[in-house]
């Protein structure tokens, strides 16, 4: 998987569970929450005050490394 800004966070956490712990790393404790499964990285982030470039980065490594 390929994740941009756009992505939205339901498609990741569809993709692979357990890429909801970069979620959970900077207090985005609501990956479940209907609502956010249908936000994109980037509005999540924008809403939880945290950079949306950085969670990309960390996720793009995690699904290249698999």
């Amino acid at each position: 998987m390929t994740v941009t800004k756009q992505t939205l966070v339901g498609e990741v956490i569809d993709c692979d569970v357990n890429a909801a712990k970069f979620f959970f790393e900077i207090g985005m404790h609501c990956v479940g929450c209907p609502a956010s499964r249908g936000e994109s990285i980037e509005e999540a982030c924008a809403v939880h005050g945290t950079n949306a470039d950085e969670l990309v980065a960390k996720l793009n490594a995690y699904f290249q490394g698999k």
